[in-house]
């Protein structure tokens, strides 16, 4: 399966993250890709940094762009995975929005909060696993990926693909909390023998990277931090190795003895 990771700067404007948003789509299936992620709040920006709170977003224009953006799903045969903000029971959520050709729209909500997120969303309840074809995908979003407990959720339910959304950007020139970002994405890799891969927004300074990590972190595909651009990357199934069968048959045995669960 070819995959897409896209990283742009998000800004409040949602109909100029939008734009951005559809040439990526129509670029993507120029390039024959199945799946294309984006990051997190990436239609309509992350507040208190590109909005005042979540009541600011018009949800009314959104539900109207959802319908574009599944039309075009539907025409070009493209699976998208984007972030934004979501309205139910006047309460807020920070989710990612899954949009396949002809299906129903899936969502996962954002579950650990702290600081801004706290102030702004509620906690989700969403398991955050999506098909593709043979392909099972699981979904994280940015403060998630420092909790090994997330992923184990998605290890259970054995997918082949783990994406972490970010919107993790700094106003100053921040290369240790990029890289130690990076170091926890390979880990959940490592950890979980799964393909993961992670897309940020770029602006100021980009402080998570958009990269696709192998099942034993090796790094299969980066982009230029703090460029717009589009990762592109062919997955595939493989026999996993002896290291990481070995890293399979330890965990499985720790969670068939309760081991990881107290």
């Amino acid at each position: 399966m070819r995959i897409g990771a896209y990283q742009f700067s998000i800004t409040s404007d949602v109909d100029s993250n939008f734009n951005k948003i559809e040439n990526a789509i129509n670029e993507a299936k120029e390039k024959q890709i199945k799946l294309l992620v984006f990051p997190e709040c990436a239609l309509t920006g992350y507040p208190p940094r590109d909005l005042k709170s979540s009541a600011d977003v018009d949800f009314t224009k959104l539900d109207v762009i959802y319908n574009q953006l599944q039309q075009s799903c539907n025409l070009l045969d493209i699976n998208v995975i984007i972030g934004t903000i979501t309205q139910e029971d006047n309460k807020y959520y920070n989710a990612a929005l899954f949009f396949s050709p002809f299906r129903e729209r899936q969502s996962y909500k954002k579950r650990a909060l702290w600081g801004w997120d706290k102030d702004n969303f509620e906690i989700g309840n969403d398991e955050g696993i999506f098909q593709v074809d043979d392909w099972k995908i699981g979904i994280r979003i940015c403060f998630e990926i420092r909790f090994p407990e997330y992923f184990r959720e998605l290890y259970k339910e054995q997918t082949d693909i783990n994406i972490i959304m970010f919107y993790d950007v700094s106003d100053n020139n921040d290369v240790f909390r990029y890289e130690m970002i990076k170091s926890h994405i390979m880990t959940r890799a490592v950890e979980n023998v799964t393909y993961t891969l992670s897309v940020n927004a770029i602006s100021p300074f980009q402080t998570a990277p958009t990269i696709l990590f192998g099942r034993s972190g090796q790094v299969l595909n980066e982009t230029v931090r703090n460029e717009e651009s589009l990762l592109v990357y062919d997955l595939e199934k493989k026999e996993i190795d002896f290291g990481e069968t070995g890293r399979k048959e330890v965990t499985d045995w720790l969670l068939s003895n309760s081991m990881l669960n107290r």
